[in-house]
């Protein structure tokens, strides 16, 4: 029986994921298609629940629900309870096992892509949602000596502070104002963009979370956003001679990650990034 699998979101237009683990389970000769699920917030719980079926090996989670779909799962491991997010969901026998490969893959592309090492460097991060959490907590287990969280409901930037554990370090909320991150933008040795500022289809599309001004040399910047390859921000930066990093390869690393946990097999790394820079071409 040909297995299914495939990416949960609203809304779905700008996901690669399709075609970079089609590409690993054709060439690990796996039958089994991965699709685009696109689902309303309401329709999560019924969907999510047909997981359980024998033709089912497990499902991919992005924005908006990484983090309400905990609740709809039989067991979540520690990683992911930590962050708060799930990302990848694995069927083990009826039971479905939330994981998240987010956090592995925002660090492995932070330093295999930029050569960064975050340990005692200061870090100013854009978003307090799914991914943002992913990268808080990862950055955190790597000794940062400094995490500002900046997020348009400062509440809910201070819930994301509180909730890490870094007792060495600085940790605190912002507003995502213009003056209030330009106040700290200038002076980290990183700046994170976690939010879908602009990613294509969306609704700051072809905008930037960041002012100019904002932007130095000396400072790299990572855009989780991967469609397109070159957004506002990133070219913003690229112009200031800043290293960069764009969400392609988060998205490669913790792919891989989740297919390796759905199949046991060593994904073919290479091949899936090469399938998705590709694919990068025919978003519009």
């Amino acid at each position: 029986m040909a297995k299914r699998l495939g990416i949960f979101g609203y809304p779905l237009a700008h996901s690669l994921s399709p075609v970079l683990q089609q590409v690993a389970f054709d060439y690990h000769n796996i039958d089994a298609t991965y699709e685009a699920w696109p689902v309303r917030s309401e329709q999560l719980g019924s969907e999510v629940d047909k997981l359980r079926g024998p033709d089912y090996l497990g499902a991919n989670i992005t924005i908006p629900h990484k983090e309400v779909v905990l609740e709809l799962l039989d067991d979540v491991t520690q990683t992911a309870t930590s962050i708060g997010a799930v990302n990848t969901i694995v069927k083990r026998g009826s039971s479905l096992v939330g994981h998240n490969t987010d956090a592995y893959g925002f660090i492995k592309s932070l330093t295999e892509q930029a050569d960064f090492n975050p340990q005692d460097k200061s870090v100013l991060l854009l978003g307090a949602g799914g991914a943002a959490r992913a990268a808080a907590f990862s950055l955190a287990e790597t000794g940062v000596a400094s995490l500002t969280i900046s997020n348009r409901t400062v509440a809910r930037a201070q819930a994301l502070a509180n909730a890490i554990d870094l007792p060495s370090a600085n940790v605190t909320a912002i507003s995502n104002d213009p003056s209030s991150v330009s106040k700290i933008a200038n002076s980290v040795d990183l700046i994170v963009n976690a939010t879908s500022v602009g990613m294509m289809h969306g609704g700051a599309e072809a905008t930037s979370p960041l002012q100019l001004g904002d932007l130095t040399p000396d400072t790299v910047i990572y855009d989780m956003v991967y469609t397109p390859s070159k957004t506002p921000l990133l070219q913003a930066a690229g112009d200031t001679g800043t290293t960069c990093v764009g969400g392609l390869w988060m998205l490669i690393y913790q792919g891989a990650a989740a297919f390796e946990l759905w199949t046991e097999r060593p994904a073919p790394v290479g091949l899936m990034y090469e399938t998705a820079h590709k694919a990068l071409a025919d978003f519009r």
